[in-house]
C-alpha cells in the first residue's frame, strides 16, 4: 500500500521544468565519459535520516509528519521498510544504506535484537528480489546506546568490546545475506575526552585488534564487500581516533590494515576537521584509498554536523573532479547522509530534498568532466611543476641527488624566479565552466 500518494515517479524534465518533483539536470541514462550518469553517480538513500529521524534537536522534540508515526516496535519497522522501497522506486535510486538499529528496534538482549533483525532482513530480501535498488553498505550503530558511553572497540570495558564485536559479527552476516557491496566502520565514540583517564595506546591497539577480527570473520563467512572507514572529527568526543583521512590512513598503516580498508569520505566531516571536501577526497585518492562518499554539506555558521542536503554546485564540481580522476567509486557510491531541516517536516520534503541533491551532483559531474576533457587544471599544474621534469628537478624526483649535489647546484644560483599561482583566475575559470555547462544544458 502506497504511503507517498502525493508523489509520482520522479522523472527527468530538463532545466526549464518548474516541477519540484522532477529532475532538471540528473538524467540517469545520459552518457558522460562513456558511462551513464546513474552508473557514475551511484546515488544512495540513507535509511537513518530519511525514515527514522524525527527532527529532534537539543531544544525540541520530534516534528516530522510521517505516515508511520502512530506505530511502534516491529510494526513501525515494517511500515518504514515498505515506505523505504516505495521512495527508492519513485526516486529510481540504485542504492540505500542502513545501520542495524535503523531497520529493526533493539531488544532487551542481544539475542532479541538479532531476532528482530532477522525478521526484517527476511522481509527486506523479498523487496530486494523485485527492486532495482540494492544495498550499498550497512553498518552497526555502536554509539547511541548507553553501553557505548566510553566507546565501543575503544571502551575501557571488555564486556562492551565483546558486545560491539557481536554487533559487527551480525552486521557482516546481514551484509552477506542482503548483498551489501561495502561494510562501513564509523567510530561514533572511538576517541576520548580527557587524557587524564585514558590509556590511548591500549584503546588504539584494541581498535586495531577489533578491525582485524572483522577482516578474519568476513573471510570465514565468505563476505566479499569492501570495508570502509568513515573519518569524523570532534563529534561526539573531542579527540576522535578517526579524525580525518590522513589520521585514519596512519592508523591503518600502523596496524597493517591498508589492504582491507578504504575510506568513506563525508563532506560535512571534512569541514569539521578544518578541511575542504575536495581535500579529503584528494588525500584518499592519491593513496588509492577512496572507496565511497557521504554526500551532504554543513552550515559554515555552525560548528557541528548539520548533515544538510548538498546544493553547492561549486563543491559538487570539485568533488566529482576527484571522483572522476579516481576512475569512479568502484563498489562505492554517493550516499545522501543528509536530513531535511527540522522545519521541512512534510513527507514530500524528503523527495524534494533528494531531487535537489541529485541535480546538484549531476551538474558537478558534467562540469568536472568538461574540466578534465579540456585539461584546465592538469595543464596548469603540470606547467607549474615543470622544473621537476628536467635537470636538477628530474634528478630529485628519480632519486639521483644528494644534499651535497644539491648544495653544489644551489651555490651556483644567483636568482630563483617564482611565478604566480593564479588562484583567482582558476576559480573564475571554474565559475565560467559552471555557467557555460548550465547554459548549454538549457539550450
Amino acid at each position: 500500500m502506497a504511503v507517498f500518494n502525493e508523489v509520482n515517479k520522479v522523472q527527468y524534465e530538463g532545466p526549464t521544468s518548474k516541477n519540484s518533483l522532477a529532475f532538471k539536470y540528473y538524467n540517469p541514462s545520459e552518457q558522460v565519459q562513456g558511462q551513464t550518469m546513474e552508473e557514475i553517480l551511484r546515488f544512495s538513500v540513507a535509511y537513518w535520516h530519511t525514515f527514522t529521524a524525527g527532527g529532534e534537536d537539543p531544544f525540541g522534540g520530534a516534528v516530522m509528519q510521517r505516515p508511520w508515526n502512530h506505530l511502534s516496535g516491529m510494526d513501525l519497522a515494517k511500515a518504514r521498510l515498505e515506505a523505504a522501497f516505495e521512495l527508492f522506486d519513485k526516486l529510481d535510486v540504485p542504492y540505500f544504506c542502513f545501520h542495524d538499529v535503523d531497520i529493526a528496534p533493539a531488544g532487551a538482549s542481544l539475542r532479541e535484537s538479532n531476532k528482530n533483525l532477522d525478521e526484517i532482513a527476511s522481509l527486506m530480501k523479498d523487496y530486494l528480489k523485485t527492486s532495482k535498488t540494492k544495498l550499498l553498505w550497512n553498518t552497526a550503530n555502536m554509539f547511541t546506546h548507553p553501553r557505548y558511553v566510553h566507546g565501543a572497540a575503544t571502551s575501557n570495558s571488555a564486556d562492551t568490546f565483546a558486545y560491539a564485536a557481536a554487533q559487527v559479527k551480525k552486521g557482516l552476516e546481514l551484509g552477506k545475506e542482503l548483498g551489501s557491496e561495502n561494510y562501513v566502520f564509523w567510530g561514533g565514540r572511538e576517541g576520548y575526552e580527557s587524557l587524564l583517564n585514558t590509556d590511548m595506546k591500549l584503546e588504539q591497539d584494541n581498535l586495531g585488534r577489533f578491525l582485524h577480527m572483522a577482516v578474519d570473520y568476513a573471510k570465514e563467512i565468505g563476505y566479499t564487500g569492501q570495508f570502509l572507514i568513515e573519518p569524523k572529527p570532534k563529534e561526539p568526543t573531542k579527540h576522535q581516533y578517526d579524525f580525518d583521512v590522513a589520521t585514519g590512513l596512519s592508523f591503518l598503516q600502523k596496524y597493517d590494515l591498508t589492504d582491507h580498508f578504504k575510506f568513506n569520505v563525508e563532506a560535512n566531516h571534512a569541514t569539521l576537521a578544518g578541511h575542504t571536501f575536495e581535500h579529503e577526497l584528494r588525500t584518499a585518492r592519491i593513496h588509492g584509498m577512496l572507496g565511497s562518499v557521504d554526500a551532504n554539506q554543513g552550515d559554515p555558521l555552525l560548528g557541528w554536523d548539520t548533515d544538510e542536503f548538498p546544493t553547492d554546485m561549486y563543491s559538487s564540481t570539485l568533488a566529482m573532479y576527484e571522483i572522476l580522476k579516481n576512475g569512479g567509486l568502484g563498489s562505492g557510491g554517493l550516499n545522501f547522509d543528509a536530513k531535511v531541516r527540522r522545519t521541512s517536516f512534510e513527507a514530500v520534503d524528503l523527495f524534494e530534498a533528494h531531487v535537489a541533491g541529485m541535480d546538484c551532483f549531476a551538474i558537478g559531474l558534467k562540469v568536472a568532466a568538461k574540466l578534465i576533457e579540456d585539461r584546465v587544471l592538469e595543464d596548469f599544474v603540470e606547467n607549474r611543476y615543470s622544473s621537476f621534469k628536467e635537470g636538477i628537478g628530474l634528478d630529485i624526483v628519480e632519486g639521483r641527488s644528494s644534499l651535497s649535489q644539491l648544495e653544489e647546484h644551489a651555490l651556483s644560483l644567483t636568482e630563483i624566479p617564482n611565478y604566480s599561482g593564479k588562484q583567482e583566475k582558476l576559480k573564475a575559470t571554474i565559475n565560467q565552466y559552471l555557467l557555460e555547462t548550465m547554459q548549454s544544458v538549457r539550450a
